[in-house]
């Protein structure tokens, strides 16, 4: 049966990319979460999508500009909800400790601002090797270069190609950068590819899928996973399906 995935958390509900948001994924259910991984001015691993602070938190400035004692004085959660005050940008670290206590799935976007990103994709493994979570891990990127190195540092972690447009048979260009699994935009995909690449043993998982019609043919058709900012949602339509002896 297809694995929700919660996009950014409850991305929804909740702030994006913020601890509440991975803890409601988890307690409505989903079975994973994917997040967003960028570096700071001092190098250190912090949880957030845009290359730039202005749209989630109080504060301006790129985040590759910003040291971390800096983006900790942010507020994450009030650009959404008032109820969401002093939510904070979350460090990977703080997130991989959090994980580690549940029985979820994990999807690490990496982000890339700059190319003096030296030894990111080394850093982003140190901390899921030494919490043992590989195995529960797969690694995505529109950068499909820190794949490949990704690849090279450790085979044994799934990879997968993040893209927007339609390809020609993905799963076979995903291998050529050492991927193991594609991520297409919804508009990117139908159900002969979802299906050509799903017996080719390459898994699909599609983002961002909110709408309710378009998660239940995706889960129908066989799609390893859904990215969407409703979990909650998502669930109860392949719940439906299951109910109804569907996939």
């Amino acid at each position: 049966m297809t694995k929700i995935y919660a996009h950014r958390g409850s991305s929804g509900t909740h702030p994006e990319n913020t601890m509440i948001a991975f803890k409601e994924a988890e307690r409505v259910g989903a079975d994973g979460i994917e997040l967003d991984v960028h570096y700071t001015k001092d190098d250190e691993l912090v949880v957030i999508h845009d290359n730039t602070v202005n749209r989630t938190t109080n504060g301006k400035g790129l985040i590759r500009s910003m040291t971390l004692a800096e983006l900790m004085e942010l507020d994450a959660g009030k650009f959404f909800s008032r109820k969401f005050k002093g939510e904070k940008i979350p460090r990977l670290e703080e997130v991989l400790d959090w994980f580690q206590t549940t029985n979820l799935l994990l999807n690490v976007e990496l982000k890339y601002v700059a190319i003096d990103y030296v030894n990111f994709e080394e850093k982003v493994l140190e901390e899921l090797e030494k919490r043992d979570l590989l195995d529960r891990v797969v690694i995505s990127s529109f950068n499909h270069d820190g794949l490949k190195k990704i690849n090279g540092l450790n085979s044994k972690v799934e990879t997968a190609i993040l893209y927007m447009e339609r390809l020609y048979e993905p799963w076979n260009y995903a291998r050529t950068v050492g991927a193991n699994a594609i991520h297409p935009y919804i508009d990117g995909v139908d159900p002969q590819l979802i299906a050509a690449s799903e017996k080719s043993g390459c898994p699909v998982r599609v983002f961002t899928v909110n709408d309710e019609k378009m998660l239940g043919g995706l889960i129908q058709v066989g799609s390893s996973g859904v990215i969407t900012d409703f979990p909650e949602r998502a669930i109860a339509v392949r719940e439906s399906i299951r109910a109804n002896g569907s996939k």
